[in-house]
């Protein structure tokens, strides 16, 4: 498997990763007040999992530069 699509395939992964966080950050303000306690490593979470996708998208931009493509 080439560099190119090994992140491509880490995206997908991470993409499906992010958007689970996002759901599990909807469905906590779907339920307040309850487990309002959680919001901040729930919110947590979803930043990482948006940072992480957004680092390797910025990686398969670079390297697609060097690739020429």
């Amino acid at each position: 498997m080439s560099n190119l699509e090994a992140l491509k395939a880490d995206i997908k992964k991470l993409s499906v990763k992010a958007t689970q966080a996002k759901m599990d950050l909807h469905d906590l303000a779907e339920g307040l007040p309850e487990n309002w306690t959680s919001i901040l490593s729930v919110a947590q979470q979803v930043h990482d999992a948006f940072d992480e996708l957004e680092r390797k998208r910025e990686d398969l931009k670079a390297q697609k530069k060097v690739d020429g493509w």
